[in-house]
């Protein structure tokens, strides 16, 4: 374990304080956090017995999942292995796969989407069968999509119909988790805000934890406003191991138009067989990598950055016109269709695009059946951090893991809820005085978020080097140091907290790890140092204090 130096800043364990006697009380058996995959899963998966009730942040409709363009990775052709699917995945994760999570998530896939399948999810088909496409990191086509590039929306349609005929199940939606409440070590629930501004205390006997990543802390960024990495910071504060959160994933191709908001371009146009151009025309992937645009999404963000700067120019281009622009605009009508509302005909004109923060590949600790290091928190999705990934998430592995992960979790999770829990009577939740916090009114929240932001970008994105980190933690030292003394009331304040907590810590973990490897590149430090950070050699892992 490390520490962060001179600039530590313990957190507050709460973000509010409350008198629980003024609060509305809920319980049930298990508390689902999230409504993208993971959490979809989870809560299908819980035993009938278990009443569940199900938390998202905004319209159920709205995460990460539901925005996923290019599909779910699963060997479905006779001419692919599961083999061939694990030698990807551990190539891609740059020596931090953990091999046993590896097998089984890759394992399972297959069957995951055949049940989606049978919930009603309307897959691709290519005379009668599914129809598989090849992403950049795959040896082979097994890319299984929906509705041409709108597979996430599908695949939510389907499970968020089920969710809602399942009797046990129950939705909050527009409901904020501010915090997770624990009691003598463990976890027994959550604070949340619902839609008409209460706050009531949810108390679980089992909570899981499916609440998506953090990729606002970038200004440039796919991830929906949701993704303000709430799961995460509730976890840390309630005393949670995270780890590897050095490692977020950019996305290569992001549509590129000044002033509106960034789109994400699918990894499935290069493996169509799109190219990457400078702003001269010259494609520039052969020269970097022999797979060319089909390179892992870390080799291609880099080139990328590469080029932008050699070029003096803010983005790159992606060139469809060599293809079919039928076929081009029959694959991908949702990005046709945004394209061409900015005058783009992706069958005939450059894409510009840029990378953008994408996927936290670290997170929350867990085993090999997601429990944390929390007893009664369970952590499944991009919330968690499991192993699969290691460095580098190939394309197209992260929705089969949250269903993977929440199905295990589903079922483990009810069957500990239905053996007994805590006696809700005998839970207090810590009142502490509020009369040493300032009030929010004085704070621009509006200012900080994104200040802190454009620093993210700036000091802690896809190119890194030690000073620029040096100064990044001084100066989000100094705004938590401010900021976090405010008694927030609204979710804006919440968030503001929670997106600090989370930009110290990828700092801290980014300072920490001084090679190169996946995701992660520090230009002060260009090689790997299998010695000290190879897998589970001194891999960092954070507890509230750091």
């Amino acid at each position: 374990m490390t520490s962060v130096g001179q600039d530590r800043i313990s957190p507050r364990r709460h973000l509010v304080y409350i008198n629980p006697r003024k609060l509305r009380h809920h319980f049930t058996d298990v508390l689902v956090v999230g409504g993208g995959i993971a959490g979809c899963r989870a809560a299908l998966s819980c035993l009938p017995g278990a009443q569940v009730h199900l938390v998202t942040k905004d319209k159920v409709q709205q995460s990460n999942s539901a925005y996923a363009q290019g599909g779910l990775a699963g060997v479905i052709s006779s001419d692919d292995t599961i083999g061939n699917h694990v030698e990807d995945t551990l190539l891609a994760g740059a020596g931090l796969c953990h091999r046993e999570v590896v097998d089984l998530v890759i394992r399972e896939s297959p069957r995951q989407i055949e049940e989606l399948a049978k919930i009603g999810a309307k897959f691709d088909l290519f005379n009668g069968k599914l129809a598989l496409g090849l992403e950049g990191g795959h040896s082979h086509p097994r890319i299984v999509h929906a509705l041409g590039d709108a597979t996430g929306a599908e695949v939510m349609r389907a499970m968020i119909e089920s969710v809602h005929k399942a009797s046990n199940v129950e939705v909050l939606d527009r409901t904020f988790l501010i915090d997770l409440v624990t009691h003598e070590g463990q976890c027994i629930g959550a604070l949340v805000e619902s839609q008409d501004g209460d706050k009531i205390l949810l108390h679980a006997k089992q909570t899981i934890l499916a609440s998506g990543g953090c990729g606002r802390v970038w200004r440039e960024t796919t991830n929906p406003p949701v993704a303000t990495g709430d799961g995460m910071a509730a976890a840390y504060r309630a005393g949670c191991s995270l780890k590897n959160l050095e490692f977020m994933q950019f996305h290569p191709t992001v549509l590129y138009i000044a002033g509106s908001s960034r789109f994400l371009i699918s990894e499935a146009l290069r493996g169509e067989g799109a190219f990457l151009r400078d702003k001269d025309g010259y494609r520039f992937m052969p020269d970097i990598d022999p797979r060319a645009e089909r390179a892992t999404r870390d080799i291609v963000s880099r080139a990328i950055v590469d080029t932008m700067t050699r070029t003096m120019h803010p983005c790159v281009y992606l060139d469809m016109s060599h293809l079919d622009p039928d076929f081009s605009h029959q694959r991908f009508p949702g990005i046709s269709k945004v394209c061409k509302s900015f005058g783009i005909d992706i069958g005939r004109d450059m894409i510009p695009v840029r990378p953008g923060a994408h996927y936290m590949i670290g997170g929350i600790t867990t085993d090999s059946s997601g429990r944390t290091t929390l007893p009664g928190l369970w952590a499944a999705g991009e919330v968690a951090c499991t192993g699969l990934h290691g460095g580098n998430r190939l394309a197209s592995n992260s929705l089969v893991e949250g269903l993977v992960f929440g199905d295990i979790i589903g079922r483990l999770a009810s069957a500990e809820a239905l053996e007994g829990g805590p006696e809700p009577a005998r839970i207090p939740f810590p009142e502490e005085a509020s009369a040493s916090l300032e009030p929010q009114d004085d704070l621009d929240l509006e200012d900080l978020t994104v200040s802190l932001r454009n620093l993210m970008v700036r000091d802690v994105g896809i190119v890194r080097h030690g000073d620029d980190l040096d100064r990044a933690q001084k100066q989000i030292g100094q705004w938590c140091g401010y900021a976090l003394r405010h008694c927030f009331s609204t979710r804006q304040g919440w968030e503001l907290a929670n997106l600090l907590t989370l930009a110290r810590l990828v700092v801290h973990c980014a300072k920490e790890r001084e090679e190169s490897r996946g995701t992660h590149f520090r230009s002060d430090h260009p090689g790997l140092d299998e010695l000290k950070w190879g897998i589970d050699q001194n891999v960092p892992s954070y507890l509230p204090g750091l």
